[in-house]
């Protein structure tokens, strides 16, 4: 059978069509303004990779903040749910997940099966997701793809104290002023997501078997800074890692 797994995020859809086990097509999208809408383009698309018809499809499943707004979908399982098996399905001996998206960031422990055993989540502020960096990008003045690379060219620490992104971006601006160098502004960025992130991990319990998704692990200034605050060299990052969740979800829409 085909499933299709969706992964409604806040800035991104993202479909996976798969059969048997193996991933057939992908396809991502802006969200824009209508979630649905975005959706069914990005269906669209994968379904054209695979040179395959809408009724092929035999069952679609969603997560994503924007989950419930796909009216076509069979059914839906959550952000941590996907999460777990799509990296359990990638990396089988994934015990710890951590997912690091545009809004939300949160961290997983489950099981071998991908079952989610506990889980923490940062919605409340920018400051734990992916528009912390873009913001502190925008701070800069340098393109967000940038500001990864620049970060690792750093040669000092400079501790960052705000936690709250308004007040962060102040503090940037201020960092600026007095001369700071930009690649340390970076990497003083970096770590501080980083210290939050790891917050959450510690909150469910860290295992070494761990593994970053999402659209920020994208970012080398933010893996390399993870690595450093976490304590571990052997962090996994998947290799799509946007896609993660969406590959969770066309799983569950087989069981």
């Amino acid at each position: 059978m085909i499933t299709a797994g969706i992964d409604v995020g806040a800035k991104t859809v993202k479909v996976i069509l798969m059969e048997d086990g193996k991933i057939k097509a992908k396809a991502k999208v802006l969200s824009g303004f209508d979630q649905e809408e975005s959706a069914k383009a990005a269906l669209g698309q994968a379904l054209m990779e695979a040179g395959l018809s809408r009724e092929a499809v035999g069952s679609i499943v969603t997560t994503g903040n924007g989950r419930k707004a796909i009216s076509y979908a069979t059914d839906d399982v959550t952000e941590a749910r996907a999460a777990a098996l799509g990296a359990v399905f990638l990396y089988p001996s994934a015990r710890t997940v951590i997912d690091v998206g545009a809004e939300e960031s949160r961290a997983i422990k489950c099981d071998p099966s991908g079952k989610v055993l506990d889980f923490a989540v940062n919605e409340k502020c920018a400051a734990g997701s992916g528009a912390f960096t873009e913001a502190m990008a925008r701070a800069l003045e340098v393109p967000l793809e940038e500001l990864g690379p620049l970060s690792l060219r750093s040669t000092q620490t400079i501790p960052m104290n705000a936690q709250c992104t308004v007040f962060a971006e102040s503090e940037v601006v201020s960092l600026i002023h007095s001369k700071t160098q930009k690649a340390d502004i970076a990497r003083a960025v970096h770590d501080g997501l980083s210290s939050r992130v790891v917050a959450m991990v510690r909150r469910v319990g860290l295992d070494p078997e761990l593994v970053l998704v999402g659209g920020v692990a994208h970012n080398p200034g933010f893996v390399e800074s993870f690595k450093r605050t976490v304590g571990l060299d052997n962090v996994r990052t998947a290799e799509e890692p946007e896609f993660v969740s969406a590959i969770g979800a066309a799983l569950a829409a087989g069981e």
